[in-house]
């Protein structure tokens, strides 16, 4: 007989994929290595594909792994809204939000959960436009939106605003494969300096990585671009290396070279996105149960990203 899939499989599995590695996946989920090691073979024998290429020192997604990694997702997702959510409101909820967003939160953020939010209040209407930094400052202060989602980690004045903390995502150093760096299992600052930089310019990102360098005046900066994909390709044909957070961190740029993200051994900030609304103004009635909504979902999953492969593993994309 035919065994089911379980949602503790799915959790399981989801456990391992984010952590990249079985051990750190049962602290997680506590429990025992052996049961992650059978949900995940399981789930393998039953989908007759493998999911995980096993590496020396952890696991990392194949292509068919990744696939289902979304599908997962999308599972474990609708439960959890299903039974965090549904005493919020009635779906039958109507009335609109004022929302902006910046770039790298509406590009790499914000849609899953925006959809995820539509699907349980349908007649909810979300009144979405993308600011930068100061003009989303701008509109908080002018109180023209209700809130605002954006990279706390580049705003001087957070008590300026109400705010919350919803994802920290740490930075890594990307190179492309055949980069002296990718053969590093961890660098220094000062052995990013010592190449050319590919510097992006959106959402503030080159007065953060300017701040990882604050006694180095020359830096090599060798091209500049306010384009992410752009900074991929440049990055994975060998012009440069370029520090950036693993919320937006892909393994392939769109012409399918191979980019590698490498540890940084000296502190570095994270990039922390949240929440933002005008000061004294907390969010009531529809705005609220947006926002908790938010908090609530991204608690739960973290990042919701699979590890990165190390500049070894992986297979070129299908």
């Amino acid at each position: 007989m035919k065994s089911e899939v379980t949602l503790r499989q799915f959790r399981y599995f989801i456990a391992a994929a984010t952590s990249g590695q079985f051990s750190s996946a049962a602290v997680a989920e506590h429990v025992s290595q052996s049961a992650i090691t059978s949900a995940v073979q399981s789930l393998e024998r039953q989908l007759k594909v493998q999911l995980f290429e096993r590496l020396p020192h952890g696991v990392v997604l194949t292509p068919e792994g990744q696939v289902f990694f979304h599908h997962a997702r999308h599972v474990m997702d609708s439960v959890n809204d299903a039974m965090r959510h549904a005493s919020l409101l009635p779906q039958s909820a109507k009335g609109t939000i004022r929302l902006a967003a910046t770039y790298t939160v509406l590009g790499y953020f914000l849609p899953d959960l925006l959809s995820r939010f539509k699907r349980s209040y349908p007649q909810v209407e979300i009144d979405l436009v993308d600011m930068d930094r100061a003009a989303l400052e701008s509109a908080l202060a002018e109180e023209s939106i209700d809130l605002g989602i954006g990279l706390l980690s580049n705003i001087g004045r957070q008590d300026d605003y109400g705010h919350r903390l919803l994802v920290r995502s740490r930075r890594r150093v990307w190179t492309g494969a055949s980069h002296p760096l990718a053969r590093q299992t961890i660098a220094t600052l000062e052995d990013i300096a010592a190449h050319p930089y590919i510097m992006l310019t959106v959402d503030d990102a080159d007065a953060a990585a300017l701040r990882h360098w604050p006694d180095t005046p020359a830096l090599q900066v060798a091209m500049r671009t306010s384009s992410l994909e752009a900074l991929r390709g440049l990055v994975a044909y060998g012009f440069g290396v370029s520090i950036l957070s693993d919320l937006v961190y892909r393994p392939w740029s769109l012409e399918g070279k191979k980019i590698v993200a490498i540890p940084i051994s000296d502190p570095v900030a994270p990039m922390d996105v949240g929440l933002l609304w005008p000061r004294g103004k907390e969010p009531a009635g529809l705005v609220d149960v947006f926002r908790q909504f938010l908090i609530h979902a991204c608690e739960s999953e973290g990042q919701g990203m699979p590890a990165a492969p190390s500049s070894r593993a992986g297979a070129r994309p299908r």
